[in-house]
């Protein structure tokens, strides 16, 4: 049998038998990979190579699009290691799952049922065990190859306009020399805000527009439309091509839920920050709630900022905190325990004070197996951010508002930091590069790859209360 024919069913077999396996191995290969290019002399500006932690941790930060960095991002790579960065940002921001029904349908040169619902799994965790799951969903199964076609289409399409947008930004500004400067920074800022990464291919980062509000407008934009997620962004461009189709309960859940806590970010990051001179005291009101918004669009995974984060007031970091643990949609760019998980715990706690058994909304039935996996993924989360949090002070000696903003920032995929990412010890470093990995792999999955197997219980055991609250 040729080499190939049995790399192929050998590739096969994995994931028929543990589809969230094989995508965190396909993932973590990649990570390794891209943190080997990175090394190269032939990546770093002067030629040198790179510390491996740095090039392992960049990595791991441009696969799982965060953005925190030990390194200068706009310094420290050479025109090669950026082109490295800029497809490592593309590839990651696919998807886990997704990434491994590409690779599994390029293998076995086909998009068959497995393939669907490893990609499918990306948008509804259920389907990790359960298969085809019953409820009407925000993208079926057997529009899982126009879903994945969307997810390309978006990449390309949405970073295409928002680098022609911003194009004219950097022609005019002192950063370029050459037009090939200006398209190549457009582009890597379009892609890096879309994908939710946070990264700037300049000195001074974003800093430098901190009063274009054209140019952060349009990163802006991209950030919110990534952060939402490619099965709402399929279900929108299919209602947009036929009006009969109208979008589910998902995607009105995840666009009211994102709006609800960019309004409600805004205005508190800007009331927050009103009286502090180092952020928004100085700036006129209209100034100051433009920069909250900005801020606001970035915390929930974006990761572009035009203030120093260290210099806000603590009640702020505790807002950005909890914007950030909640992150983007979900199967989008965005990390966080995703916007929907948030609305059906509170949907539960709605029901539960005025005593339904039932969770409604939008005139449906949210079936039970999704609050215990919103539970789940809460749990999980604040479990990873908790251990991540003590594990990063201990190893470094931080203090706590800075180790838990960098903690959260690293489990959401944001990219935001208080500074501590790139000072921290080497041990640190690697706990937060950890949790990177874990926050875009994703509870669940990897919950499910470490499992063994599914366990079917063909009986029940006699119920009996305990006390809760």
């Amino acid at each position: 049998m040729p080499l190939l024919q049995r790399w192929r069913q050998a590739i096969s077999r994995m994931s028929s038998a543990s589809p969230s396996r094989f995508a965190v191995l396909v993932f973590t290969s990649i990570i390794f990979l891209w943190s080997l290019l990175l090394t190269l002399p032939i990546s770093s500006a002067d030629g040198t190579p790179t510390r491996y932690l740095d090039a392992l941790f960049t990595a791991v930060s441009t696969i799982c699009v965060t953005g925190l960095s030990t390194v200068d991002m706009g310094t420290h790579w050479s025109p090669f290691g950026n082109v490295v960065i800029f497809l490592g940002i593309e590839v990651g921001a696919i998807g886990v799952l997704t990434l491994a029904s590409i690779l599994g349908s390029v293998v076995t040169r086909k998009l068959g049922l497995r393939q669907r619902l490893i990609a499918a799994s990306d948008g509804n965790a259920l389907r990790l065990h359960r298969g085809a799951v019953s409820e009407s969903q925000a993208v079926r199964l057997g529009e899982i190859g126009g879903m994945l076609a969307t997810v390309a289409l978006s990449l390309v399409i949405i970073e295409t306009i928002i680098a022609l947008f911003i194009l004219p930004v950097f022609w005019a500004s002192d950063l370029v020399t050459h037009w090939w400067d200006a398209v190549s920074y457009s582009f890597y800022y379009s892609a890096s805000a879309f994908t939710n990464t946070g990264f700037a291919p300049n000195p001074g980062g974003v800093a430098e527009f901190a009063d274009n509000r054209w140019f952060l407008g349009c990163l802006a934009a991209a950030t919110f439309l990534g952060s939402l997620g490619f099965p709402v962004l399929f279900a929108l461009v299919r209602w947009a091509r036929d009006r009969s189709k109208r979008p589910g309960v998902h995607v009105k859940l995840t666009l009211a839920a994102t709006l609800v806590l960019f309004v409600l970010g805004a205005l508190t990051l800007w009331l927050l920050e009103s009286g502090n001179s180092d952020t928004f005291g100085t700036r006129s009101p209209i100034e100051g709630l433009l920069g909250g918004s900005f801020l606001s669009v970035m915390a929930r995974s974006g990761g572009f900022s035009t203030i120093d984060i260290n210099a806000m007031n603590d009640s702020s970091l505790l807002v950005l905190d909890a914007l950030m643990f909640v992150g983007g949609g979900s199967a989008s760019t965005a990390g966080g325990i995703k916007v929907t998980t948030l609305a059906v715990l509170f949907l539960a706690a709605v029901a539960e004070a005025r005593g339904s058994s039932d969770l409604q909304l939008f005139r449906r039935r949210i079936p039970h197996d999704v609050l215990r996996l919103a539970i789940a993924v809460a749990l999980w989360g604040a479990m990873v951010v908790g251990l991540s949090s003590i594990l990063v002070m201990s190893l470094s000696g931080a203090g706590m508002r800075e180790a838990i903003f960098d903690t959260i920032s690293a489990f959401a995929t944001v990219g935001l930091s208080t500074g501590l990412t790139e000072s921290t010890t080497p041990a640190a470093q690697l706990v937060l590069a950890v949790t990177m990995w874990l926050g875009r792999v994703g509870t669940v999955t990897m919950a499910a790859a470490v499992a063994s197997s599914e366990r079917k219980q063909l009986y029940r055991l006699p119920e009996e209360r305990i006390i809760v609250g």
